[in-house]
């Protein structure tokens, strides 16, 4: 299980950050290191600080964008100092660990970390399910990106020690990519539709991405939703058909057909 779960860093500036994540994710058990566009690496200070967790460092998966890292995940979780603009739900690290564990079962999951100066930026969290915090002192909270990746790996193997024997029963969730696809497939039948008009577009997608990361449709209730969109699509073709073979027929000003 413990193999499902992936620390995800991105734009790391300092290579010993890498290092002491790798060293912090073998202490805790974890193996699946992803990094998006470091800065430095390979580093032999990344090599020295990893220590004897160089094997975590050696494999992990090198890749150029968030969306690479998380595509096969179901579920992806943000990390940030400071609550953002978003209606995601907030998690303690307790509570992401709990989270994580129940759902690694059954498939990927993702927890990133941002960069040392500026953290994740919004766009980023977009993409997130769900929103971890560390409470700390309010008057300095920020913590050293190793540090906290140390907290929440911890929870994660507390929580994986505290499982029960017998699991529960256990839910499908689609992947990352899976609802990238369903957001394009909503998009185009609302401009089929002219719900999005391409003068007045405003946030709606924005919006409904927002919605559908925040809500997590399972499995079998995304194939709904994909279905009642190609029924929009076969309606839409079909009256789009109609209006070409039957165009409306002019009329005089006396009401007779020409």
């Amino acid at each position: 299980m413990l193999d499902n779960i992936r620390i995800v860093l991105i734009n790391t500036f300092h290579p010993g950050n890498i290092g002491a994540a790798a060293r912090a994710m073998k202490n805790m058990g974890l193996s699946q290191l992803y990094l998006v566009e470091p800065r430095i690496y390979p580093s032999e200070e990344a090599d020295s600080r990893a220590a004897g967790a160089k094997d975590v460092l050696d494999n992990a998966t090198v890749v150029g964008t968030l969306e690479e890292a998380i595509s096969d995940c179901q579920l992806v979780i943000g990390t940030s100092a400071r609550n953002r603009a978003f209606d995601l739900p907030i998690f303690d690290a307790r509570t992401c660990g709990e989270k994580v564990v129940s759902e690694a079962n059954t498939g990927n999951v993702a927890i990133i970390f941002g960069r040392e100066t500026m953290g994740l930026h919004n766009h980023e969290l977009e993409q997130c399910n769900y929103h971890v915090y560390i409470p700390a002192n309010p008057e300095y909270p920020v913590l050293n990106v190793s540090a906290a990746i140390q907290l929440v790996c911890y929870e994660i193997w507390q929580a994986s020690q505290q499982q029960n024997a017998k699991p529960e029963e256990q839910t499908e969730y689609p992947l990352y990519k899976e609802m990238q696809l369903f957001y394009e497939h909503l998009e185009s039948a609302l401009r089929k539709t002219r719900f999005i008009i391409p003068q007045h577009e405003g946030k709606v997608m924005k919006k409904l991405i927002r919605y559908f990361n925040r809500s997590r449709p399972e499995q079998l209730e995304l194939n709904m939703l994909r279905g009642i969109l190609r029924s929009v699509d076969e309606t839409a073709e079909r009256a789009e058909k109609v209006a070409k073979d039957h165009p409306r027929e002019n009329s005089t000003d006396d009401g007779v057909k020409s």
